[in-house]
């Protein structure tokens, strides 16, 4: 049974920023919780060559619904020009964890209406 949960996939360069939106995101109820998994070796093409780099994975669990301001708020807090952002659907889970993931995060977007779709730069 599908849920009202996803897992959002992030990868930065160093510790201060994966700390950095972590922190932010838990503290504005944008998600419930942000693991943080470092020395991640990430290989990848960008701007024509191979490379190759050490990384922190940020792991965040959050409501479908809150996925655009979770989007703008890593965008804004991001030192690369083009940020991972993966969104992946929960679709199950213990119903303890849902309940307090739900609990713990806000219960819909901040997004104003008139701002929704927009990507913020």
């Amino acid at each position: 049974m599908p849920t009202q949960y996803a897992v959002c996939l992030v990868t930065v360069c160093d510790e201060k920023t994966a700390s950095l939106i972590a922190g932010g995101l838990v503290e504005g109820k944008l998600a419930a919780c942000v693991s943080v998994i470092e020395n991640v070796a990430s290989t990848y093409r960008w701007k024509g060559k191979v490379e190759k780099s050490r990384e922190f994975l940020l792991v965040i669990k959050t409501r479908k619904k809150l996925a655009e301001d979770v989007e703008q708020f890593v965008k804004r807090n991001h030192t690369y020009t083009v940020p991972e952002i993966l969104f992946l659907d929960i679709t199950h889970g213990s119903r303890e964890y849902l309940d307090w993931l739900g609990a713990n995060t806000l219960f819909t977007t901040n997004i104003p209406k008139d701002k929704a779709g927009r990507i913020i730069l």
